[in-house]
């Protein structure tokens, strides 16, 4: 899967200087004007999909359109001779991964792409390339408006219901208007139009009305632990853009290296890295197509590349043992060092999101870290009275590093287990709950962090965590077992949380991690293998909750088709 290399958008923050760019191709941006609703034929049918929605029984089993003897429909005066010359596209519901939420149906020749047909919007406009985007993937020509038969539109209409990334897509009078409030909402659509073109040969006549029922929908990789090029990076953006996923999470600093150029500190700086300017052509490629890259320094655990260049941050217990990954945070350079390293890579990925990580911090995995780190007590008790506690030196390391980034402008998370109870100290309720394991010491419920009103996303390490060499009972998650078992409430092990505490705006979405821990367990072509159907599964259980029913053997074999 993945969209053709070389095609992104302009950027956000450099938009108005893509004339400068058309000769490299690369970026899509930005809205159009809105135009007037195309005029529908008399409607016969309105299929409501549930879930992924089994093909209709009208729809032929392959593309009939070079059928010699197929009926051929008059050309509409002003439309180049062969741009509507195609057979009509039986009736039914577009195939896509993942599944429309809503279609209508209506009689009519639909559309398909034919020779002289266009991708029209404003061509000085914010959505100008993603036109020439989708003129590429489909041998069409990119143009400006008016639009004439045989063209696909592309155009804002600005409180379109919805919200942004939710679109409109209308077959109508052979033309194909793409609609939506946001420009997200556009893109989706002509990712919906390029699927269905791939696995029907062109789109229905009729309407369809579909956005996401979750906000953050996407991809964790561990880029410390293993080192991946810029381009197999972007190999992933270009497939979750097609599969209408909007987020890749970056780990890229463990204990194993640190992975991306830095000038505040180039000693903790592995030899395999990716160069800042390789993680702007990343990022630039991510904002072109609606994907926000989130940063992750975890601290203070996961930190070895940190303390192998300063190995006097490195925390001990009461016996001088080393505790592996973990600086002492009652050491302000350890704090210093952390912060520097927020400030410097803040401006480098310009999304609104930070990860802190705080998971695994080594002295709250004791059974008693009192009287395992001794030192640690002392100082909390002096912070924080006789009820002070290691826990609450943690999250108060936790609420500092937010505090920074929120500073930066942006929003901060956290792995689930860096979140403590009954501690003398709470972590900022604005810190955002990324909700992995139940499986640690003292592991929380997820329902105790929605009933402290915090939102959380989905990474249950049950289903989502593709971890290289399968350590500690971990076995590669299976596309089939995401589709038929998870859904956005399951977020430990298989059992859902409670109805009504799980919906959108609760849970926010979720993601599919992969973790390096065996590193030459897989080269990077087995992880993109590996990952394919699973990120179709999390894609499609992520736009739409409810229970898909499309067989799985039937859904697989649709994302191979639907595949550019």
């Amino acid at each position: 899967m993945g969209l053709p290399a070389g095609l992104a958008r302009t950027t956000r923050f450099t938009r108005f200087n893509r004339l400068h760019r058309i000769a490299r191709l690369a970026r899509i941006a930005r809205a159009a004007a809105p135009r007037g609703a195309v005029a529908a034929a008399a409607l016969l049918a309105t299929v409501t999909l549930v879930g992924c929605p089994r093909e209709s029984a009208t729809r032929p089993a392959q593309d009939d359109s070079r059928s010699p003897g197929a009926s051929q429909p008059v050309t509409p005066s002003g439309a180049p001779p062969s741009a509507t010359s195609r057979a009509p596209v039986p009736a039914g519901v577009p195939r896509t991964v993942p599944g429309l939420r809503s279609a209508t149906s209506v009689p009519g020749p639909g559309w398909r792409p034919a020779a002289g047909a266009r991708v029209v919007t404003d061509p000085e406009g914010p959505l100008a390339d993603e036109a020439r985007l989708l003129a590429v993937e489909l041998k069409m020509t990119a143009a400006g408006t008016p639009a004439r038969p045989g063209d696909i539109e592309l155009a804002l209409r600005p409180g379109q219901s919805g919200g942004d990334e939710a679109y409109e897509l209308t077959a109508d009078d052979h033309k194909v208007l793409v609609t939506s409030a946001g420009e997200a909402g556009v893109f989706y659509g002509t990712r919906t139009l390029a699927q269905a073109v791939r696995s029907g040969g062109g789109l229905p006549e009729g309407v369809v009305r579909d956005a996401p029922d979750r906000g953050q929908r996407g991809l964790n990789l561990d880029i410390a632990r293993k080192h991946f090029t810029a381009e197999w990076i972007e190999a992933r953006i270009r497939e979750l853009a097609d599969l209408k996923l909007n987020q890749l999470g970056l780990h890229f600093s463990d204990d194993q290296g640190f992975r991306i150029e830095s000038e505040s500190h180039p000693e903790i700086v592995s030899p395999q890295h990716l160069t800042k300017a390789e993680v702007r052509r990343i990022v630039a490629l991510a904002d072109s197509l609606h994907i926000t890259v989130v940063p992750e320094i975890d601290s203070p655990g996961h930190l070895g590349a940190v303390i192998k260049a300063h190995p006097g941050l490195q925390l001990k217990d009461a016996s001088g043992t080393a505790a592996r990954g973990a600086v002492d945070i009652a050491n302000p350079e350890a704090a210093r060092i952390v912060d520097d390293l927020l400030r410097e890579y803040a401006p480098l990925f310009p999304g609104a999101y930070f990860h802190l990580g705080a998971d695994e911090y080594r002295a709250l995995m004791a059974k008693d870290p009192e009287a395992s780190y001794p030192r640690l007590a002392q100082l909390a008790r002096q912070r924080y009275g006789d009820r002070g506690r290691v826990q609450d030196l943690a999250t108060a390391w936790l609420n500092d590093r937010a505090g920074v980034v929120r500073g930066l402008g942006k929003k901060p998370k956290a792995w689930n287990d860096g979140f403590f109870t009954g501690g003398v100290v709470s972590a900022d309720k604005d810190i955002e709950v990324e909700y992995w394991t139940g499986k640690e010491l003292g592991a929380r419920d997820p329902q105790e962090y929605l009933n402290e009103g915090r939102r959380v996303v989905n990474l249950n390490d049950e289903y989502l965590y593709y971890v290289l060499g399968e350590p500690n009972q971990f076995r590669y998650p299976t596309g089939e077992r995401i589709y038929r078992q998870w859904s956005p409430a399951v977020l430990r092990g298989t059992t859902a949380a409670p109805q009504g505490l799980t919906g959108p705006d609760r849970v926010t979405g979720g993601r599919l991690a992969v973790w390096c821990d065996f590193p030459d367990a897989q080269t990077p072509q087995q992880v993109a293998d590996g990952i394919r159907l699973p990120l179709a599964a999390v894609a499609q259980r992520l736009w739409d909750p409810r229970p898909p029913t499309m067989p799985w053997k039937e859904f697989s074999a649709l994302a191979g088709r639907v595949a550019p």
